[in-house]
């Protein structure tokens, strides 16, 4: 499984010249297929090759993370030091992170990635990077340590993030409520965002804070 980590890390950290040997090794496959068979048939190949290149410069990060996830081995990370790298990416910065990973038997490791290439799971969650200083739980294939990804909604920082953002819905909400109190309208959608909020979250959040949400709730009627 260290081999196909070393490859999945590859792809995923070098997309550009994956692209080249993805073509050029389809390409080279494809000529001795055709000219051992003398069939033009296997010329096919050529255009997976192109095809598999292409998709990856966007997504081979994001199969690196699916597979850590699927057969990696749980195990915790912090950020020891992040740069700014001197150039683009769609004219957002791109970041270089230095880390630790403390693995599953307790050696720990050097790792490294930037914010381009990141392997980050779940696959939706594509920019949500790690805050130094604070563990996050990963994933990595023993005999490959340095090849990881970051498991966000097992990690503090991400469960952090979606709760801020299933938070939203009920400020928004509470806000237009406010600006007129007797709208039966915005009062069900305030109970409805409260009660979708608590459902997902109750168990996150502060006692007081689920009873004062409660209370909110049943002050506006129904």
């Amino acid at each position: 499984m260290a081999t196909f980590s070393a490859v999945a890390y590859f792809l995923s950290r070098h997309p550009f010249w994956s692209l080249l040997l993805l073509v050029a090794g389809c390409n080279s496959v494809a000529l001795l297929l055709s000219h051992w068979t003398g069939s033009r048939r296997w010329l096919w190949l050529c255009a997976i090759g192109v095809a598999a290149g292409i998709a990856n410069l966007p997504g081979g990060r994001h199969l690196n993370a699916l597979f850590l996830h699927a057969y990696g081995t749980a195990g915790s990370a912090s950020v020891v030091g992040v740069d700014e790298v001197p150039i683009s990416y769609s004219e957002q910065a791109v970041f270089a992170y230095r880390a630790v990973l403390r693995t599953a038997d307790g050696a720990d490791v050097n790792v490294d990635f930037d914010s381009l290439n990141v392997a980050l799971y779940p696959v939706r969650a594509s920019d949500l990077l790690p805050p130094p200083g604070k563990p996050f739980v990963v994933r990595y294939v023993p005999g490959f340590e340095r090849n990881i990804a970051i498991m966000v909604d097992e990690s503090e920082y991400g469960r952090r993030h979606r709760l801020n953002q299933d938070r939203e819905p009920v400020r928004r909400a509470a806000a237009q409520l406010a600006v007129s109190p007797r709208n039966p309208r915005f009062a069900a959608e305030y109970r409805d965002a409260v009660r979708t909020f608590l459902r997902v979250h109750r168990g996150a959040l502060d006692p007081a804070e689920v009873r004062g949400l409660e209370d909110s709730v049943s002050a506006t009627g129904r």
